[in-house]
């Protein structure tokens, strides 16, 4: 078992490494510069796009706006929390500088991906659309590239069990344990139970619920966050100028802060930017496959913004609390870290909205990669996987929330990173594709 660990912890440290963290923000600068910045100047249009009625004659399971909403329930949640306070600890607030590069030149690589699921998409024995990397690469390639495909589904099968359920379990239990003493073995049967009813209804019922659910708390979540840098306004601007400054000079040691390098704010701006909003991992596409639209392009701008909402919006906003309210620098870290700048922001309910959040947010979180994971599991093994899978994915939930989850996490966190390889390759293969649909549409507008 130490063998195995040893083994997944140097695994998890190549994969998310500067080799990938290099890969990740060199497609997206390719594919931004390719499309002309396209993806920076359609947002105006890109959020008129969310507003428009649904339109039941487009062929797909779910609406262009569900299926934003069902991307985003998987990737708003302990990375908008947790994960900016770790950056911030290690890096300095010149990571969440970076944050912001991997986040602007991420938005092309949303796009692109959900363009090409959208356009290579298929539909199962059941009746519904499926679609995501494994499928531009089957469809979109040369036979001899189909091996990717595969391995990109076999990995993230695996990670969605970890990064999507077990950890996300584990996080909420151990938040409520905390706050309110509430065991994690309730948490964890209470979970299971939700989880099960809403599951068993397919993407249709998990889109509905996260149409409902992701912009009640990410607004929630926000209104709090506004309130304290409301109340700290004059220092904004500061704080603004500290994460600039630090990006480029590196952090020195202050109260119970190590310092930080230049390095390791590009390190961990880069690595918590991308687990955050996971531009370039090939999730998201999964979603945005079932949407009801004909046009590849639209959707990708739709896309797009998950890329914005998550990381430009959520994650600045948890940074800003933290940094204004100067607890960054006390040694605390994680969850932990930006409970306490709510807390101390926002006295009595600072606490209750961190909590509540990453409650709701891993919840969602787990509602999102359910579907995605299945449809990896469907592709390998076909339809009759479909509710076998489901099963396992419930059984898994209470199991996370009482465990002790390192090697979880550690082959987890590997798997995540390695689902990147087989869908960045791609879509630089296929950027070509990319590029044609993009100028048709440009042309027919």
């Amino acid at each position: 078992m130490d063998n195995l660990e040893t083994f997944l912890n140097q695994l998890s440290s190549w994969v998310w490494g500067p080799v990938m963290l290099v890969f990740l923000l060199a497609v997206g600068v390719f594919l931004t510069l390719r499309l002309r910045f396209f993806a920076w100047r359609k947002i105006p249009q890109a959020f008129r796009l969310l507003w428009q009625p649904d339109n039941s004659k487009h062929q797909g399971n779910i609406s262009p706006f569900q299926a934003l909403m069902t991307a985003l329930s998987a990737t708003i949640g302990t990375g908008n929390i947790a994960g900016v306070a770790t950056a911030i600890v290690l890096g300095g607030p010149g990571a969440i500088f970076w944050m912001w590069i991997t986040a602007l030149f991420g938005m092309a690589t949303k796009y692109a991906e959900a363009v090409l699921a959208v356009k290579y998409r298929e539909v199962d024995e059941l009746g519904n659309f499926v679609g995501g990397p494994m499928y531009y690469i089957k469809n979109g390639l040369e036979k001899n590239w189909r091996w990717l495909g595969f391995l990109f589904a076999l990995f993230g099968t695996l990670a969605s069990f970890g990064i999507g359920n077990m950890v996300q379990a584990n996080s909420v239990a151990d938040a409520l344990q905390h706050s309110f003493q509430i065991p994690t073995w309730i948490t964890g049967i209470f979970i299971m139970l939700i989880t099960a009813a809403v599951i068993f209804g397919g993407i249709q019922r998990i889109a509905e619920v996260a149409s409902k659910l992701v912009p009640f708390m990410a607004i929630a979540y926000i209104i709090g966050a506004l309130i304290v840098i409301i109340d700290r306004f004059d220092q904004v601007f500061p704080a603004l100028s500290l994460i600039i400054d630090s990006a480029f000079t590196g952090t020195a040691a202050a109260g119970g802060f190590a310092g930080a390098t230049i390095w390791a704010a590009i390190r961990f701006g880069v690595a918590r930017g991308v687990f955050s909003n996971e531009a370039g991992l090939g999730s998201a596409p999964i979603a945005h496959a079932a949407a009801k639209t004909n046009n590849p392009v639209q959707q990708g701008m739709i896309a797009m913004l998950g890329t914005f909402i998550d990381t430009l919006v959520v994650c600045t906003m948890t940074a800003l609390v933290i940094i204004l309210t100067g607890v960054w620098q006390n040694g605390t870290n994680g969850a932990a870290l930006s409970t306490l700048a709510f807390n101390t922001g926002l006295p009595v309910w600072g606490g209750y909205i961190v909590t509540f959040g990453l409650a709701v947010f891993a919840f969602t979180t787990i509602l999102g990669w359910s579907y995605y994971g299945e449809r990896c599991a469907e592709f390998i093994f076909g339809v009759k996987s479909i509710l076998p899978y489901r099963i396992l994915w419930i059984v898994a939930i209470p199991v996370g929330a009482m465990g002790k989850l390192s090697l979880i996490w550690l082959l987890a966190d590997a798997m995540n990173g390695l689902m990147a390889i087989p869908n960045l390759i791609a879509l630089v293969l296929l950027s070509p594709v990319l590029y044609s649909l993009t100028k048709e549409f440009l042309t027919s507008k």
